[in-house]
């Protein structure tokens, strides 16, 4: 069982920047694939970004490429956002989700993977 937490969320002015964390309760964390997805009310979950287990190879949605950067540190058991030159259309609930030997594209996440419960990101114009 892995539990991961988010947190670094908040309310921030429109080309502003902030920095999301999860962490990891795993000790084979570096054997994980991580992605961000998030939420906006009203519309479904999204990929924002995936990093693969090994090699750290990543993908990201069209609509963040250039201003977030998704970075993991194994021996600290996390993963981090940095998101750049945010808009008001990033406002959404981000989560982190954890698939084992994953490859971090958005097909490589499901439901019945680790996901934590989310934090809040709020961009105001």
């Amino acid at each position: 069982q892995v539990q991961l937490v988010e947190s670094g969320g908040g309310l921030v002015q429109a080309g502003g920047s902030l920095r999301l964390s999860c962490a990891a309760s795993t000790r084979t964390f570096s054997n994980y694939a991580l992605g961000w997805f998030r939420q906006a009310r009203g519309k479904e979950r999204e990929f924002v970004v995936g990093i693969r287990w090994s090699g750290g190879i990543t993908y990201y949605a069209d609509s963040v490429k250039g201003r977030f950067t998704v970075s993991r540190d194994n021996a600290k058991n996390t993963m981090y956002l940095q998101m750049n030159s945010l808009k008001p259309e990033d406002t959404a609930v981000y989560y982190c989700a954890a698939t084992f030997m994953g490859s971090g594209r958005e097909s490589g996440f499901n439901a019945n993977d680790y996901w934590g419960q989310g934090t809040q990101v709020t961009v105001s114009s």
